[in-house]
């Protein structure tokens, strides 16, 4: 029992070696032809328009939601006009780069690794190497670009879907004033809010399609390993979207 407790912190070491092997076999594989850029488009395609409807439900509800709470809690010290500048700073910089990556690593991340899971327990993979095609640049190149690409779009979306939800239930439901709604927004918000949002963004969407596609990739076991294979994909992803957004936030505040 002692020596497997021991061996745990080195099959971690392991696991994080072997996945920043992968990931720099991966950013090698991005520079080197052919450029499949049909292959990036399809991928954005299944990443972005794929998920928007997830997106726009689940920032339209936050938004609403958060401006029911602020209304409530600024209520108490008659400070209902701030609850669009309130709502604004927290989706910008938190709530809409975590909320979206977590909505997508649910939907396409685990999509990425049944798939590949599949198709490792299958042999289609070795099928691919024997045929001289490099599945790294083949299978993982487009969907990692792709997440990192479409994640700051689609955390954009969800603010200002979220912000549509917030100006419906305070100014049009409650009755907050529109001109104070809309000056606490203008004076509360900078460019940067905006900007530690989309960066977050960037390295979350990286970071789930990394993680999706290295436990897709190593699968095995037949069908019961390619659950085990995205289950841990979809919870190692959430996990570590939140240990970065800390980071994040540390660095940039």
């Amino acid at each position: 029992m002692c020596v497997e407790v021991l061996r745990l912190p080195i099959l971690f070491l392991e696991e994080i070696g072997r996945m920043t092997l992968f990931f720099l076999e991966t950013l090698i594989q991005s520079f080197r032809p052919p450029y499949r850029f049909g292959l990036l488009l399809r991928a954005m395609e299944f990443v972005g328009v794929g998920s928007l409807f997830i997106i726009v439900l689940t920032g339209f509800s936050t938004g609403a939601i958060m401006a029911l709470q602020f209304i409530y809690a600024l209520g108490i010290i008659q400070g209902e006009t701030m609850v669009g500048g309130s709502v604004a700073l927290s989706l910008s910089r938190e709530l809409s780069p975590v909320l979206a990556a977590l909505m997508v690593t649910g939907r396409a991340g685990s999509a990425m690794a049944t798939e590949l899971g599949t198709m490792r327990v299958t042999e289609q993979i070795d099928a691919m190497e024997t045929m001289a095609v490099n599945p790294v640049q083949y299978l993982v190149v487009p969907r990692l670009w792709a997440s990192t690409i479409m994640m700051p779009v689609l955390t954009v979306l969800f603010s200002l879907v979220g912000m549509a939800g917030c100006y419906l239930v305070s100014v049009k439901w409650v009755g907050v004033d529109y001109g104070m709604f809309m000056k606490i927004i203008r004076e509360w918000m900078d460019p940067w809010d905006m900007w530690i949002g989309i960066i977050k963004a960037l390295v979350f969407g990286m970071t789930f399609a990394l993680i999706s596609c290295y436990r897709g990739f190593n699968a095995s076991g037949g069908a019961r390993g390619v659950g085990r294979a995205t289950t841990s994909a979809v919870v190692i992803s959430s996990v570590m979207i939140f240990v970065l957004d800390y980071i994040l936030t540390a660095l940039m505040f």
